[in-house]
Parts: structure tokens; C-alpha cells; sequence
């Protein structure tokens, strides 16, 4: 790793089991027990499982059904996204009193830079350990956080001593950490990614620091270059405090199969509905038209198409989404249907201001 390049003071911070934490801590009868925040009926699916319900093999994305089989005491616990979201809102009060670069990635995690910060602690580890003391005291809720020289490792090291934990990584301890670190622990490395890194005899990050930039561009494509960047410690991507949205979307889940795309029309009818209403409230519109179809055997795929204008209205995103359904046969009966909306107009839009660089020494406390 060149540590001619910036060092900085990277945080991130993950609440644990956030939905349903947020549950247990407003009905105090749900704590201590295994709940699952979503649905339990034969089509629902878990947006948050509790540690409780986790040691039963219990997580997000699962099925409602197959969840209750794992766990027979399980509690189903509707979300309230509404207040999740306020929730979200108080915990980033909190960040904003250490640094102004804040970059939220959803409702309950966020990066921070804190190389230079309002308390003019030189210790982010001391800043994150204040900060999730403050999430406790002043919510109720437990987080944990990951410290280090860049968001990549950063992300990778909140998840280390979860729940309610943190762990460092020093600049002068990254490479050792990296190389004994698990592939699969690797942000960015997916399931099938690290499937077909196995099969190539690359189990650590230290057998993927021995393959060539040549070898993993050949074999991952664009990703390769990532790989081989981050297992030397190499990201340099900055906090962006003004996110840019990228894609815009809504789906549903049928209580029974669709067969027919006659069914599915009314149906795709109330999700661009959706899509035009978040698209009008964010103020944004987009180029791309994407649907996307999940079949009852699980498999997924989309279809796509880019108009030569941007769109916000429910109509032609409709049409649009009605052309791309009936551009090809169905390969089975239907159990999901979903519209995105991306290429934005956010995207053209000039970033008002850019993350002042900051040049540190190596030796610095962490």
C-alpha cells in the first residue's frame, strides 16, 4: 500500500439489528425474544430478524415461512418505516456534531469522516466509542463501528465485533489484516464471486494479492481491478455527504402466481404509480426503464430500455414498462414484479462541492 496517498480517518458506523431493534426497544414485551420485522405469510418476507431470532438461522431476505419453520417461537412484527425513518434522523443529529462529511448508505448505516473533526480529537477510535454511547444513552439503541484508514476496510471492521462493538484497523496493521481476512469478507466479493474465487484456489486475501492485475481482469472483468487495488489497501474513495441517488424504484410480491400477463398489467399499473410518486417527491427524473421479474421458481430477470428523455410521469413509465413486459415470452408464472427508474438527472447535475483533501502523516493516533 502507498501511503503516499492521503491517509484519512474513516467511520463506520452499523446499528445493530436496526428494524428490529427499534421494535424491541418500543414494546418492551418484545425483548429479549426472537422477532422478525415483515411478513409471515406464505408470500412474506423478513426485512430484520433480532440476534434472538438470528441464533435459529434466522435473516434478512429469508421467507416468512421457511423463517417460522426455523424458529417456532418466532414473533412477526410489521415494519414502520416511518419510524425507522425518525429514528435515522436523530442518530444522524448525533454524526453531524463530530463532522459535516457524513455518507449515509441506507436508514442505519453511514460512513464519517472525522480527519478533521468539530471536537478536534485526533482519535476517531475515542470519537466512534463516544458516539455510539451517545446513540445509547440518547435512543436506546446499540451500534457498531469500524475504524480505519478507508471506507473498504472501515465497512469491513464494523462487523467484526458486532453487536454493540467496535474494532480498529491502523494504518500500520492494514496489510496483515487484509491478507489473513477471509475473501468472503471482502466488501464487494458476493456470493457467486467468492464461489468462483474458491474454485480458483483463492481463499484469503493473501491468495488474491498473489494473482496478477492481467489474471483478475481476465477472470472478473471490471471488478478485477478493484480486487486488486483494496487487498493492498488501495480506496480511495471519499465520504460524499451529498449522495448522488443513482436508480429510483418500487416492486410488489403477489399473494399468488401471475400467469398471464393480462393479471399482471393492473398490477404494474399501481407500482408505476409508486415509482412516479417517489420519483416527484425526490424531484428527479430518469432516462432508464428497467422491470424487473422474479418467477415462482426464484430465478430472476430484466428487462430494459433508455429513452432519449428524461421521465417522471406515470403514463409513459407504465407504457414503457408494458412494452418491456410483453417483449418476451414469460419462462414461468410470475411471483414479483418490480420498476426502476435510473440514469437521473441527478446524475448531469454538477457536484456544488468536492471533500478537501487532506494530507496526514502515517504516524498519527487512531
Amino acid at each position: 500500500m502507498s501511503f503516499d496517498l492521503p491517509i484519512r480517518k474513516i467511520i463506520h458506523v452499523d446499528m445493530d439489528a436496526f428494524y428490529a431493534s427499534v421494535e424491541q426497544m418500543d414494546n418492551p414485551e418484545l425483548k429479549g425474544k426472537p422477532i422478525a420485522v415483515g411478513g409471515d405469510g406464505k408470500r412474506g418476507v423478513v426485512s430484520a430478524a433480532s440476534y434472538e431470532a438470528r441464533k435459529f438461522g434466522v435473516k434478512s431476505a429469508m421467507a416468512g415461512n421457511l423463517a417460522a419453520k426455523l424458529c417456532s417461537d418466532l414473533i412477526f412484527v410489521k415494519p414502520r418505516f416511518d419510524r425507522y425513518t425518525e429514528i435515522s434522523k436523530k442518530i444522524r443529529v448525533i454524526f453531524y456534531d463530530y463532522t459535516d462529511l457524513v455518507e449515509p448508505l441506507s436508514l442505519d448505516e453511514a460512513y464519517l469522516d472525522v480527519t478533521e473533526n468539530k471536537k478536534g480529537n485526533p482519535s476517531a477510535s475515542l470519537i466512534a466509542q463516544e458516539i455510539r454511547e451517545r446513540i445509547l444513552t440518547e435512543i436506546g439503541l446499540t451500534a457498531s463501528a469500524g475504524i480505519s484508514i478507508n471506507k473498504f476496510i472501515a465497512k469491513i471492521a464494523s462487523d467484526y465485533n458486532k453487536p454493540d462493538g467496535q474494532k480498529t484497523v491502523k494504518p500500520e496493521e492494514v496489510i496483515e489484516f487484509l491478507e489473513q481476512l477471509d475473501i468472503r469478507k471482502f466488501y464487494g466479493v458476493g456470493k457467486v464471486t467468492a464461489e468462483k474465487m474458491y474454485q480458483k484456489g483463492i481463499f484469503t486475501g493473501m491468495d488474491l494479492k498473489q494473482k496478477s492485475l492481467e489474471y483478475l481482469d481476465e477472470n472478473f472483468g471490471k471488478s478485477g481491478r478493484y480486487y486488486y487495488h483494496v487487498v493492498r489497501g488501495i480506496h480511495n474513495s471519499e465520504v460524499k455527504p451529498n449522495r448522488i441517488r443513482k436508480s429510483l424504484a418500487a416492486e410488489r410480491t403477489f399473494s399468488e402466481n401471475l400467469s398471464s400477463e393480462v393479471f399482471m398489467l393492473k398490477k404494474l399499473e399501481h407500482i408505476a404509480e409508486e415509482v412516479s410518486r417517489r420519483l416527484n417527491k425526490s424531484k428527479v427524473s430518469g432516462k432508464t426503464v428497467t422491470l424487473k421479474i422474479k418467477y415462482s421458481d426464484f430465478t430472476l430477470q430484466t428487462r430494459s430500455k433508455t429513452l432519449p428523455y428524461f421521465i417522471n410521469d406515470k403514463s409513459i413509465i407504465l407504457e414503457t414498462a408494458k412494452e418491456l413486459l410483453y417483449q418476451d415470452k414469460l419462462n414461468n408464472s410470475v411471483r414479483l414484479l418490480g420498476i426502476s427508474i435510473s440514469n437521473l438527472n441527478t446524475e448531469t447535475k454538477k457536484i456544488q462541492e468536492k471533500t478537501k483533501a487532506v494530507s496526514v502523516q502515517l504516524k498519527f493516533e487512531f
